[in-house]
């Protein structure tokens, strides 16, 4: 991955470009803010650690810690940062580069936000392999960047189809129990359809089936625990669910692609 020359911005920590597109990690002090201002091309912003308060079109967006941020070319936008301040990843993407995906991949002419979950874990992976020292690593870089835009391109506000109201029950239900070793059964029978037309709904409308929501769920809520405590892998395990931290622990490689351990570090740097 190429080294660029050094940049007079005091808060970029690391720099590296690839065919397309250049990373960049950034450390803003404490209280720091940004006047407004604008970009060029689209880019991503991951947010590694501390958070900001962020103010675009007419909205404001508060970041925290695992959130991926998608700001569409020539955004104008302000920036305050929080008491702990912020260390963000932020992929700038080229005009050539956009140009291939913006057929398949729409989502990048809009903002939006995406707090934890699969685009989180892709965006720590991207992470890991733009700290990596190793020829491979912007081949690695790329193909997940195209990942993750493909992920974001799902779970991004469009044309959505009105959930009903029962099958958004059922999804609240599975969400505020997850901790919990609920049957699909007992989520049908709580919003009142038959277990089968809740499975079938369910995949069609949220693209997993119920039982992996409720593990996205819980791998979700132990990134933040791992995040943010220091308590021991056994103890988060239960908290969130698992019966046992050998079982979280092939869980959460699973979905992430990475162990807790490793999480907690990228989560946790400096």
């Amino acid at each position: 991955m190429q080294r660029l020359p050094a940049q007079p911005l005091l808060n970029a920590v690391r720099r590296r470009a690839c065919a397309g597109f250049t990373l960049v990690e950034s450390a803003y002090q404490p209280g720091a803010r940004m006047a407004r201002h604008g970009h060029g091309p689209a880019r991503l912003s991951i947010v590694l650690r501390g958070g900001y308060a962020e103010q675009y079109e007419r909205k404001t967006r508060h970041a925290a810690p695992l959130t991926v941020v998608l700001h569409p070319p020539h955004e104008a936008h302000a920036v305050a940062f929080g008491g702990r301040g912020a260390r963000v990843l932020g992929v700038e993407l080229e005009t050539e580069w956009l140009a291939r995906l913006r057929a398949a991949a729409p989502v990048l002419e809009r903002p939006a936000d995406f707090r934890g979950g699969p685009p989180a874990w892709l965006a720590l992976r991207l992470y890991d392999e733009f700290r990596a020292p190793d020829a491979l690593a912007p081949l690695a870089a790329e193909a997940l960047l195209l990942e993750l835009l493909v992920e974001v391109s799902r779970r991004a506000p469009t044309r959505e189809r009105t959930v009903p109201r029962w099958l958004a029950r059922a999804r609240e239900i599975l969400h505020a129990r997850a901790a919990e070793n609920l049957s699909l059964t007992e989520v049908a029978a709580a919003v009142g359809v038959h277990p089968v037309h809740l499975a079938r709904a369910f995949r069609q409308f949220y693209g997993v089936t119920a039982g992996e929501y409720a593990r996205r769920v819980r791998v979700e809520r132990a990134c933040r625990a791992l995040a943010e405590s220091d308590a021991p892998l056994s103890e988060i395990a239960v908290a969130v669910g698992f019966y046992d931290q050998s079982h979280f622990t092939n869980v959460f490689r699973r979905l992430t692609r990475m162990t807790p351990a490793k999480f907690r570090a990228h989560a946790r740097t400096r």
